[in-house]
């Protein structure tokens, strides 16, 4: 999430291509980011899209690798 040039404030996934929204308030931008995936992820499974996974380097608890 990044301010936007002219008011309120610009959020994006990066692991999802073209996943982006704005608000005027950093709480907007948030619930407009998770309606943006919701629908991103709909729209990609209704039309069988790829769906890449989420880049982590977040491990598991009993992960090996």
């Amino acid at each position: 999430m990044y301010p936007d040039d002219d008011e309120g404030y610009v959020s994006e996934i990066k692991d999802i291509p073209g996943c982006f929204t704005q608000g005027e308030t950093i709480e907007e931008t948030l619930a407009n980011i998770d309606d943006a995936r919701k629908l991103w992820l709909e729209t990609a499974y209704e039309y069988g899209d790829h769906i890449p996974l989420p880049s982590t380097n977040i491990r598991c608890e009993g992960e090996s690798f």
